[in-house]
């Protein structure tokens, strides 16, 4: 198996850990998004989309994150990122598209950078305010309906890691590294927590993979300042 990567990419971040929780070997194939790779007829020629992840597994290549969950469950089951009752499984689903739909399409950098940035000609700190505006205001909405379902553990529903936590975890990495004030979801903090402590988690952190710069700071890996003595 093969996943075509880059390290910051909070929807390759998600299918790193999915694929470490379920103990897959894999290859990673870096994508330098800065660098344009995305953009190459090469890579095009396998992910029409010029987006990462890409995961390849044979002859068969699927793109978008979401996807690539839902057919590593369907392929391989232990452990399983969508479980439960009818109503938990689409409490899990329910939770992680509030991210990848209300969320990251808002701050991906095409949107945020290149468009509301260069496009409208929005200057650092109105294109930082808009950035902020919308994690804030997905992860109030998240942090209610934790609240709302009554269903969270140590993790988003129970006390093992679902997809929803796969989508949490790499956005919240996204808002501590432009400094977004997180000390109002409490709840969303302890699940972080929880989840940075796994090895899966470590093993998937920007800062843990081969091609991150060796001064990158640590936000989600071993040297995290969350993981260290108050």
């Amino acid at each position: 198996m093969k996943l075509y990567d880059y390290y910051r990419s909070s929807a390759s971040y998600r299918v790193r850990i999915a694929l470490h929780l379920k103990n897959i070997d894999f290859e990673t194939i870096p994508v330098d998004l800065l660098a344009g790779d995305h953009k190459n007829k090469d890579y095009k020629a396998h992910n029409p989309q010029g987006l990462v992840p890409l995961l390849v597994e044979g002859d068969n290549e699927l793109g978008q994150s979401l996807a690539i969950m839902e057919y590593l469950d369907e392929t391989y089951p232990e452990p399983l990122l969508v479980s439960g009752t009818a109503l938990d499984k689409a409490y899990i689903r329910q939770m992680a598209l509030l991210v990848a739909c209300e969320i990251h399409p808002m701050n991906n950098p095409k949107v945020w950078k290149a468009y509301v940035g260069g496009k409208l000609g929005a200057d650092e700190k109105q294109m930082q305010d808009w950035y902020h505006f919308w994690i804030l205001d997905g992860l109030a909405a998240y942090e209610a309906l934790l609240i709302k379902y009554q269903k969270a553990g140590a993790f988003t529903c129970g006390d093992t890691p679902s997809m929803a936590d796969l989508y949490l975890i790499p956005q919240l990495y996204n808002a501590r590294r432009f400094n977004v004030d997180l000390q109002a979801f409490s709840k969303i903090r302890a699940i972080e927590l929880n989840a940075i402590k796994l090895d899966a988690f470590q093993k998937a952190a920007p800062e843990a993979q081969a091609t991150a710069p060796a001064d990158m700071p640590a936000i989600h890996g071993a040297k995290s300042p969350l993981l260290q003595p108050s």
